[in-house]
């Protein structure tokens, strides 16, 4: 079996063995990207030289006989909004083009810790605002089941490296569905955790109350441990949350198990915008679940409808006041030529940013203005209660909810750049639980007739992570783990 055939955990477990040592890995993936990555084009920055350095941290440690962490030695890929100490961190944008760190993020130091070589920084929407990552001010990444199709966004970068296996694991963050969306396009795993298990000290911010960093694997367990390194308590991010709650996290092993479970399809996920084999896959899954002796029904979200019109004001209210500091002169860009302060700002912020986030301030200082903001933002926000506890009433009767990740497969380069809500609607899946900072993950479920990936996603109520690793571990079982054309020993591109 080739290595990159291999799960993370299982590379590892190697490592620690000695029947491989991190040198190796880390090149081998480096030659692997070297080969493929000139067409996908999922990494913004390729770190050599530190990967090979905690490599061979590794080895000695490994040498020495130290007991190390289950991925150490197991190389990551990490989305370029999250802050790598003296490697550039730049949105994908031309605003934060030079932009080098003084510091690591929370999930960094914790990567670090658990002695991962970083192989590099992931492509992405400028800023994270894109369902495409044909936002990006550099290049758009391409999906690699097919060159013509984009790879999600925002974290795409992120879910092509998994995809491809130019890296075991990565990490993306997920404001709206920017971990989940991807990894439905690219057939992988992706969680979006509950708000505030993991530190966003070191993200850079989007919408701060929807932001959060999640992980991307090849499987569910492997997509587990690394939730595992990241979660956790940070004092340095305010909305980080403390110590578990006693709840009863149901326990699911195997499928006897699954008898008794409660799961809910979601009745508003289905009709009109939605692929006839997406929903083919939803009902492919709740049939198996039912054969496990899951009961398995249908439930209503009746403030679903309004959930992208709340997500699209509070999305782009929060936008414009994060990215308000990007002046010309404390933050990113600076135009020296510029003759006064309002020269400066034009001159910054009109050469720093792209079209979609200049896009997103002007809707969000507009929403936000003096007249508005009652009609608006504020009637956005009391919206997002309503959605909040419609989840919270149906994660009171259903252990999951059941829909698909994404309304249709991965779509064409260009097909909806033209059309900002024809675009925004590809998150209308995800956004319901963003806007509720419940847990969602989503698996692998099937190709379409054209054999692209199709994703469904698993919710739960805060805090149940495990539950949703166990269940995505399960179909997985039944599914199968599948390896786009791109995975070949050789590289390149076959079909």
């Amino acid at each position: 079996m080739e290595w990159y055939q291999m799960t993370a955990l299982e590379l590892g477990k190697k490592i620690k063995h000695k029947e491989i040592s991190s040198q190796e890995l880390v090149k081998y993936y480096l030659q692997r990207l070297e080969k493929l990555d000139t067409w996908i084009k999922a990494y913004l920055a390729i770190c050599p030289e530190s990967a090979l350095e905690t490599a061979r941290e590794v080895d000695e440690a490994v040498q020495r006989g130290e007991k190390l962490p289950p991925l150490a030695g197991v190389p990551i890929a990490i989305k370029d909004n999250i802050s790598t100490w003296g490697i550039p961190t730049t949105c994908a944008s031309y605003m934060l083009k030079n932009y080098l760190p003084p510091y690591d993020a929370t999930v960094v130091k914790k990567i670090k810790q658990h002695r991962m070589p970083m192989l590099g920084k992931t492509n992405l929407d400028e800023f994270a605002m894109g369902s495409s990552t044909e936002n990006s001010a550099f290049f758009p990444t391409k999906n690699p089941w097919d060159p013509g199709r984009v790879p999600g966004g925002s974290s795409g970068g992120s879910a092509a490296v998994v995809a491809a296996r130019l890296a075991p694991l990565a990490l993306g963050s997920d404001t709206g569905g920017s971990v989940r969306q991807p990894s439905a396009f690219c057939g992988v795993t992706g969680l979006r955790p509950t708000y505030g298990r993991v530190s966003r000290y070191g993200l850079i911010a989007f919408a701060s109350s929807l932001d959060q960093i999640g992980p991307l694997a090849g499987n569910a367990y492997d997509c587990r441990a690394l939730f595992e390194i990241i979660s956790g308590f940070d004092e340095k991010d305010a909305t980080s949350l403390g110590d578990a709650p006693d709840i009863e996290n149901k326990n699911i092993k195997d499928t006897k198990d699954i008898k008794g479970l409660r799961l809910g399809i979601i009745k508003e996920q289905s009709g009109e915008g939605f692929d006839s084999e997406v929903l083919e896959k939803v009902e492919e899954m709740a049939r198996f679940w039912e054969s496990c002796g899951a009961v398995v029904e249908e439930v209503s979200l009746p403030f679903f409808e309004y959930a992208l019109s709340a997500y699209y004001l509070i999305n782009p209210a929060e936008a414009s006041s994060n990215l308000g500091r990007y002046d010309g002169v404390r933050y990113g860009l600076t135009k020296e030529e510029a003759s006064d302060m309002r020269d400066l700002l034009l001159k910054t912020r009109g050469e720093g940013f792209g079209p979609e986030v200049k896009r997103r301030i002007i809707l969000g200082n507009y929403a936000l203005s003096a007249g508005y903001y009652e009609d608006y933002y504020l009637k956005a926000l009391k919206t997002r209660t309503l959605i909040k506890e419609n989840c919270s009433q149906a994660l009171n009767k259903y252990h999951a909810l059941i829909g698909p990740t994404t309304p249709t497969p991965a779509f064409s380069f260009e097909e909806k750049t033209g059309d900002p809500l024809a675009m925004y609607l590809s998150d209308v899946c995800t956004i319901t639980d963003a806007l509720a900072g419940n847990p969602a993950i989503s698996v692998f479920a099937g190709f379409s007739s054209e054999g692209l990936p199709v994703g469904v996603q698993l919710a739960s109520a805060p805090w149940r992570e495990d539950f949703l690793f166990d269940l995505a571990h399960i179909w997985e079982k039944y599914q199968g783990v599948h390896l786009p054309p791109t995975c070949t020993s050789e590289g390149g591109y076959v079909k």
